[in-house]
Order: structure tokens, then C-alpha cells, then sequence
């Protein structure tokens, strides 16, 4: 026969993964905190805001208090008229689209 040979033994054994709990300071079950404070050794515990919950990550912000109360209004400065006419006559009077301005200077189009 020009196939594999079907004379072969095969291991039907089942195979089992086990992953091994967290050891030292890692493990953090219930127990094992217990038996620490027992034993009267440190021990720190810290909840985590919203862990384990299955809720979106917008539901809850916790300095939403802050962002309703802040009525301040946030604004870029701007560039003074006489600036931007400067910068365009300097940029025309080396033949310079704003295309080419921006290449040159690493900026948005945009920006120019």
C-alpha cells in the first residue's frame, strides 16, 4: 500500500490542563487572606472601582461631579491678523503653496 500505514497505535488518553493558583503574594482568596490576618501578618486589601462588573466603561465617571460643575470654556490662542498676513507674504514671496509651507515645516495643511 502506497498510504500511511493504519497498523499504528494511537494514545486515546484523555490529556488535562490545570492551571495552578497564584502562589505568594499573588493569592488572593478569601481563605488565604483569613489565615494571613490569623497569623498576624500584613496584610493589604484594596476594592477596585467597578471590578469584576459587567457595566460599560462610560456608565460611571467618577469625576463626573468635576466636568458638571467646571463652566470654564477652553479655547486655543489664536494668532494675531498681522501675523498671518506676514507669514502669507513671506510664504508668497518664496513662491510657496501652503501645501509646501507645511512639508516643509512638518505640519497639517491645515494648521497653515
Amino acid at each position: 500500500p502506497s498510504g500511511p500505514s493504519l497498523t499504528t497505535q494511537q494514545d486515546w488518553a484523555p490529556v488535562v490542563f490545570q492551571k495552578s493558583g497564584p502562589k505568594g503574594k499573588a493569592s488572593k482568596s478569601a481563605s488565604e487572606v483569613n489565615a494571613a490576618r490569623r497569623s498576624g501578618a500584613a496584610v493589604d486589601t484594596d476594592k477596585k472601582f467597578s471590578a469584576g462588573g459587567n457595566k460599560s466603561a462610560h456608565s460611571v465617571v467618577p469625576n463626573a461631579k468635576k466636568l458638571d460643575e467646571n463652566t470654564e470654556t477652553f479655547k486655543h490662542d489664536t494668532v494675531s491678523h498681522d501675523f498671518k498676513m506676514a507669514l502669507q507674504q513671506a510664504r508668497l514671496a518664496k513662491k510657496m503653496s501652503q501645501a509646501a509651507l507645511a512639508t516643509a515645516i512638518n505640519e497639517k495643511q491645515s494648521v497653515i
